[in-house]
């Protein structure tokens, strides 16, 4: 396979067309030569990783950051996300053998500690959430969306049911792990919505960073800039810059004012910037 492989991600001799492996191919040839067993256990989040990053993408643009970003996403280290993230890792370090990447991305994908030993972890019942007003309205945006599935789920269950011969059955245990994901999510925001205080608001002159602003830095070293939310770990997004403020960079930028310079620890080593504008 290696050698399929290599010529699917290197291409043929000089003027000929390169052939692009996309996320989503190079995730099905992984998946193929896993024994069934291990399959269903490791389809579900390989597949979640790709439709995050984007399962039509060139796997050759994937890079570490990218990579660490959906780490953080994961949340803190709980049993079922160190389920979800060795999975990944066997994907990635995949890629690596198979030249699909330079690296072995799997080294970026680094956990947080568990909710009982970190700061601004997962909301346990009853304790009080803090959340932007736009984190409010898209958590109950998603609640709201993941409880009009509900029928459809329940009809994919009859479906597969269907099917007397269960042993096999891979549509069935696809629906019942779908099932189980959208109640578990569906009582998480329920338990942050219920207990949930809303902050944020205008930016006064001097003020500093809290919860819910929003961050322009300047990379001292390239120029360039970046732009960075800081939200609750609930609320984390990093397709659209929304990092939580227990993170090593969120903490890094908590409790900040305009012209701050801030050292951040990334994948790839530590990064200065400097705060050149907060909105929120």
């Amino acid at each position: 396979m290696g050698d399929r492989m290599a010529d699917k991600a290197e291409g043929a001799s000089a003027g000929s067309s390169r052939e692009v492996v996309s996320l989503s191919q190079a995730a099905a040839l992984f998946l193929s030569g896993l024994a069934p067993e291990v399959r269903q256990e490791t389809q579900g989040e390989v597949y979640r990783f790709a439709r995050w990053y984007g399962a039509d993408r060139p796997m050759e643009e994937l890079r570490g950051h990218d990579v660490a970003l959906y780490a953080e996403s994961l949340g803190a280290a709980t049993a079922d996300v160190v389920r979800r993230a060795e999975a990944l890792r066997s994907f990635l370090a995949f890629a690596k053998k198979e030249r699909l990447t330079a690296t072995n991305l799997a080294t970026h994908l680094r956990l947080r500690k568990s909710p009982q030993s970190t700061e601004g972890a997962a909301t346990t019942p009853g304790t009080p959430s803090q959340l932007t007003a736009e984190g409010h309205t898209s958590l109950s945006a998603e609640l709201k969306s993941l409880k009009a599935q509900r029928p459809h789920i329940a009809e994919d269950l009859r479906r597969a049911m269907a099917d007397k011969d269960f042993r096999e059955n891979a549509p069935l245990d696809a629906a019942r792990e779908h099932q189980a994901h959208v109640e578990g999510r569906i009582r998480q925001l329920e338990t942050i919505l219920k207990h949930a205080e809303m902050v944020g608001g205008e930016t006064a002159p001097g003020a500093r960073t809290h919860l819910g602003s929003t961050v322009i830095l300047r990379d001292l070293a390239s120029g360039s800039a970046v732009r960075y939310t800081l939200v609750s770990p609930s609320e984390v997004s990093p397709s659209e810059g929304k990092i939580s403020i227990a993170s090593p960079v969120g903490k890094a930028l908590i409790n900040r004012t305009v012209g701050d310079e801030v050292e951040v620890s990334v994948p790839v080593g530590r990064r200065h910037f400097r705060i050149e504008e907060i909105q929120g």
